[in-house]
């Protein structure tokens, strides 16, 4: 089992999140996962930063821990050639430490140049196009590609890996767990829920399966609650929320009325190992086997010292 550190690039600042990443390396955690957003979920957030730029800069002052998108959406902001050519760089300059998560999106990021959101369907209809580009331009060559809403005309990645990265899909549902399967070499999940593992070995994924463990640490257990309201509330919404919303605005009235009970039901908070331990054991009993600790709560420093001291080795015992 993995265990990676969440790099919430909608709550620091380009230089925190190296930092942080170093730190992380420090702790022992295995790998670090960045969000590749636009925007923040919420103005109060105050941040969001160009992942692939950060990313970059984390490969040449770590040497050891691994590197993930968490995720990625190739086919409305980005052309997947454009995902194509910047994974197989990183992954050259992190010596093969790079994973590329990549997923179908959301409208909060993907609205911002002017060509809409697509329907669930044609997400998944794009997402499955975006990746045959990849795989395309990862064989080397020039390569052309007449999709029903991609396409790629005489194009070639002149930089690629000895060894290509891992893409990860994120599923949420069975259809996005069989492309998983069928496109991927991963899945990536935000729930502990077993039928997507299920559904990823049944259409035949048989690699890493990645999933975010929603934390929240500090030495005072009101302090994390108080914290994860005030940048996390977010999460409590869905997936059915998070996936529609224009802007940090709308994640502010819709989350209106998320309660700190809430947020004790949905993370784990507050400074007892065996409330993390617990949180952890869901995913792992559901079959993640690269789990990532998401920590909303205020202090990072407390938060990567009490993985180190307190929470790694009894998280490593779970797998």
């Amino acid at each position: 089992m993995k265990i990676g550190y969440k790099l919430s690039s909608e709550g620091f600042g380009p230089d925190e999140l190296v930092r942080q990443a170093v730190r992380a390396e420090q702790a022992g955690f295995d790998f670090v996962e960045m969000s590749d957003h636009f925007h923040p979920w919420l103005d109060g957030q105050g941040h969001s930063s160009f992942t692939w730029t950060v990313f970059g800069v984390i490969a040449a002052k770590t040497d050891r821990i691994g590197l993930a998108t968490g995720v990625t959406c190739p086919t409305v902001r980005y052309h997947p050639a454009i995902i194509a050519q910047a994974a197989a760089t990183l992954a050259i300059v992190s010596d093969g430490r790079f994973t590329l998560g990549v997923g179908a999106g959301e409208r909060l990021n993907e609205h911002v140049v002017g060509q809409g959101f697509p329907s669930v369907r044609g997400r998944h209809e794009r997402l499955r196009e975006a990746l045959e580009i990849i795989r395309l331009l990862w064989r080397g060559g020039y390569r052309s590609y007449e999709g029903k809403h991609l396409q790629l005309e005489d194009a070639r990645v002149f930089d690629l890996p000895d060894e290509l990265p891992v893409i990860a899909v994120a599923a949420s549902g069975p259809v996005s767990a069989g492309i998983a399967a069928e496109y991927g070499d991963g899945l990536f999940a935000t729930e502990p829920k077993p039928e997507l593992v299920e559904a990823y070995r049944k259409g035949g994924g048989d690699g890493p399966r990645y999933a975010e463990v929603p934390v929240a640490w500090a030495a005072d257990e009101q302090q994390a609650v108080r914290a994860a309201w005030e940048t996390s509330r977010w999460a409590v919404t869905g997936w059915r929320v998070m996936s529609e919303l224009p802007n940090p605005v709308n994640f502010e009235a819709a989350s209106r009325t998320v309660t700190e009970d809430d947020i004790r039901q949905q993370f784990a908070v507050g400074p007892d190992p065996e409330t993390h331990v617990a949180a952890v054991r869901t995913y792992v009993d559901a079959g993640f086997d690269h789990l990532v600790l998401q920590n909303a709560g205020p202090d990072p420093d407390g938060f990567l010292d009490f993985y180190r001291d307190t929470l790694a080795e009894r998280l490593r015992a779970l797998g």
